[in-house]
C-alpha cells in the first residue's frame, strides 16, 4: 500500500510540473532585454521531488515531466535545451542540498537551481552555434535566473512547510 501511495505522490508532481511547463510556455516573458527567459516555475515541482523523494524517485520526475512537457508541447530542441538545463540544475541543486539546512536554505538551494539552469540552456547553445560567445548572455541570464531561483524558492519554502504539515496529519489518522 506504502508504495501505491508514493507513486500516486510522483504521478501527482509528475503532473503538476507538467501543467505549470506548459502554461508557462504559453505565458510571454516581460522583459525584452532577455529574450528567451522565462521563470522556471516548474523547478517548484524539482524542489520539492529533492527534498520529498529519494534522489532516485526525483531523478525519475524530472526526466519524466520534460518527457511529457516536450511530447504535449514541444519540439525536439527544446527538449535538448530543457534536458540541458534541468538536468545542471537538479545535479547542482543536490549538491548544494548536500551542505545542509544550516548552510543553505531552500531559497539558496533554488537560486543555484535558476542558474545551473541557464548555463545548461548556453552549453547546448554554444555547441550548436560552435562559439562560446553564446556564453557572453550569460550575466544577462544569470541575474534573471537568481531572481527566479529566489521567488521559486520562496514558494517552495512555503509549500514544504505544508507538506511536512500534511504528512504529519496523515501520520496522525494512520495510527
Amino acid at each position: 500500500m506504502k508504495k501505491n501511495k508514493k507513486l500516486i505522490y510522483i504521478s501527482l508532481l509528475v503532473a503538476q510540473g507538467v501543467i505549470i511547463g506548459l502554461l508557462e510556455n504559453m505565458i510571454p516573458f516581460p522583459f525584452a532585454i532577455a529574450p528567451g527567459a522565462k521563470l522556471g516555475l516548474a523547478n517548484l515541482i524539482t524542489i520539492i521531488a529533492i527534498f520529498t523523494l529519494t534522489k532516485k524517485e526525483s531523478f525519475l520526475l524530472v526526466c519524466m515531466r520534460l518527457l511529457l512537457t516536450t511530447l504535449l508541447g514541444g519540439t525536439i530542441s527544446t527538449f535538448i535545451y530543457s534536458a540541458a538545463g534541468a538536468l545542471l540544475s537538479f545535479s547542482g541543486m543536490l549538491l548544494v542540498k548536500k551542505l545542509g539546512p544550516e548552510r543553505v536554505s531552500v531559497i539558496g538551494i533554488s537560486s543555484v537551481g535558476g542558474f545551473l539552469h541557464n548555463v545548461g540552456q548556453l552549453m547546448v547553445a554554444s555547441f550548436i552555434a560552435r562559439s562560446w560567445s553564446v556564453m557572453l548572455y550569460l550575466p544577462i541570464l544569470s541575474g534573471i535566473g537568481i531572481l527566479a531561483g529566489i521567488a521559486v524558492g520562496i514558494a517552495a519554502n512555503y509549500l514544504l512547510k505544508n507538506i511536512k504539515l500534511l504528512q504529519q496529519f496523515q501520520a496522525e489518522l494512520e495510527t
